[in-house]
Order: C-alpha cells, then sequence, then structure tokens
C-alpha cells in the first residue's frame, strides 16, 4: 500500500522516500562497496598489495570524502524542505493529481474522526449522518479531515491515501486528502492505544460520486440516531465492533467531544476563556467578587444553555 497507494498525497510521499533514499544510497552503497574492497585487497596473505606507510593526504581523495555527502545533503534538505511543506496535513489540497488542480467550486467533504476505545467514530456535518468503523467518500473530491479522540492517544492511517495523523483527546488535528481510485482500502490506528489496539481497523471506501450519494440514502435510511446518551453508550471501551450507521447526529456532538463535555459539565472551551479573561490585566478580572458578580456569567451563561437552563456549579 505504500509503494502503491491510490491517493495523490500519499503518491507524493512515497515519491519523497523513493527520492531520500536513492540519495542516502549514493553514499551507503560506495561506502559499503570500498569497505569490502579495502578488506579484501590489503588482507593479511595478500603480500603483492602496494603499501606506503609515509602517506598522509591527498587532496582529490579529501575533496571527494567531504564534496559528494555534502552536496547530497544539500541536495537531501532542499528535496524534503520543499515536500514537507507542499505536503504539510494542515494544508488545503491545491491539486486532484499531478496533472489535475482543485477546481474553484468543488467544496471539500468534512468528515470528523473520533478515536475511542477501541473503534474509530465517523461523523458527516454537511450529510448529517454517522457511522462506526467505515469510512466512505468520493472519488477525486478533497477530503477535510478533523480529528481528535475520547481518552489516550491514536493515530488515524489510511496508507493509500495519505500520511499517519496523532489523534488526541482535548485537541483537534487536520488531514487534508483525496483518493483518486475506486476501491476498498484498510484504515487503522497506528499508536498503540491499549488492549483493543490490534482490531481497532476499519474500512475506507473510494466511490463514484453516484455510488457515494447512494451510501448516504443507505446509512439514513438505517434508522438510528446518535445522540448524547447513545454515543456515551458507545463511548465504553469494547473490542470488534461491527460496522454500525447512525442516520442522525445530535447537533454540536463533534465539538462536545472535542471539548471534553459530552456528558455535561464546564467545556474545555469555556474554561480556557475564563482563564484568558484572568490574564488580560487583572489577575482577578475572571474571579466572582462582591464587587465583581458577572465575572463569570458568560460561562455560566454557556453550562446554562447546556444543561436546559440549569446552573450546574462545579
Amino acid at each position: 500500500m505504500l509503494l502503491a497507494p491510490s491517493g495523490d498525497m500519499a503518491l507524493r510521499q512515497r515519491d519523497l522516500i523513493i527520492i531520500a533514499t536513492c540519495l542516502m544510497l549514493l553514499i551507503i552503497v560506495p561506502v559499503i562497496i570500498l569497505t569490502l574492497l579495502f578488506a579484501w585487497r590489503y588482507r593479511e596473505s595478500a603480500t603483492d598489495a602496494p603499501y606506503n606507510p609515509d602517506w598522509d593526504h591527498s587532496t582529490v581523495l579529501e575533496l571527494a570524502i567531504w564534496a559528494a555527502p555534502l552536496l547530497i545533503i544539500i541536495a537531501l534538505g532542499a528535496v524534503t524542505w520543499v515536500s514537507t511543506h507542499q505536503l504539510d496535513p494542515y494544508r488545503p489540497l491545491t491539486r486532484i493529481d499531478a496533472g489535475r488542480p482543485v477546481p474553484a467550486d468543488v467544496k471539500p467533504l468534512t468528515v470528523e474522526v473520533v478515536a475511542m476505545d477501541w473503534k474509530w467514530l465517523f461523523l458527516y456535518p454537511e450529510q448529517g449522518i454517522a457511522t462506526v468503523n467505515e469510512l466512505a467518500a468520493p472519488v477525486d473530491r478533497p477530503i477535510a479531515f478533523r480529528i481528535t479522540a475520547t481518552s489516550v492517544m491514536n493515530a488515524f492511517f489510511v496508507p493509500s491515501l495519505a500520511g499517519m495523523v496523532y489523534a488526541m483527546p482535548g485537541m483537534e488535528t487536520k488531514l487534508h486528502a483525496v483518493i483518486n481510485k475506486s476501491g476498498v482500502y484498510e484504515g487503522f490506528s497506528a499508536n498503540y492505544s491499549g488492549a483493543g489496539f490490534s482490531h481497532m481497523r476499519f474500512k475506507f471506501h473510494g466511490l463514484s460520486n453516484q455510488d457515494f450519494e447512494s451510501w448516504i440514502q443507505q446509512v439514513k435510511s438505517s434508522g438510528q440516531g446518535l445522540s448524547t446518551d447513545t454515543y456515551l453508550k458507545l463511548a465504553q471501551p469494547s473490542e470488534r465492533d461491527a460496522v454500525q450507521r447512525y442516520a442522525s447526529v445530535a447537533p454540536g456532538l463533534y465539538d462536545l467531544i472535542l471539548n471534553r463535555c459530552v456528558g455535561g459539565g464546564r467545556c474545555m472551551a469555556d474554561t480556557m476563556a475564563l482563564d484568558r479573561s484572568r490574564g488580560k490585566f487583572d489577575p482577578f478580572a475572571g474571579i466572582c467578587t462582591a464587587r465583581n458578580t458577572a465575572a463569570t456569567a458568560p460561562v455560566f451563561a454557556s453550562e446554562s444553555a447546556r444543561n436546559d437552563g440549569r446552573v450546574l456549579l462545579q
């Protein structure tokens, strides 16, 4: 999969691996050959080999020893620097493949990815659906992944699509990619995350536009909705989960997962906003006191909205 990918990002990463390997082999192979040659030529039993005990310098040899590796390091550094910026997973795609730029009227497909114990949850906010251990996308359409996790760190990896990107609780990473060939591809976690790690796999389906629309309708016809209560049950550790489909998703569920407040309580975004307000000019600006009773009103208001008007003090 790594050397025969079906996505443009993975293809360009493969090319970078091949170029970097070939450049390094330009040094490694001659060194190995010369080491074996010198060991054979100047072995103890080779009495006819030339021997010059007073030799201590050769300008030509010094230039070859230092100039060749230096030039290769410069070339390797240039190729790597350019490629790593072009292949930045956070950078929106500018091309479908080598011969086709991304059309101006094409909007990327947004997929929100949640690494769980020990399964994958995929949310499609524009389509209002969700799946477990099943991912699908249309061929030749850019995909914008937003990635997070529920408990421990994982790594989202579809080798045929693009490189590995970490998934971390309370944080969001991103990946922009495109699949160029129809097919079914392997996806998995590439970072050890506990007992069920080895079975934390899913199928990625590269579909035509028509087949992708049909797939969406199939998911919507499943009849099951992903509410916050359903999500909390799904979030319990489990292994070898079968594919599950959800015809609807609770509004803002991904943001609640990201901010670690699906079950209620203060969201991380509110906590950070309160911390920022404390750090401006007055260290006590965000603390509710007899003279500053309105300091925490925005936080209480947001908590009240999430709890049907009931303010929950932590």
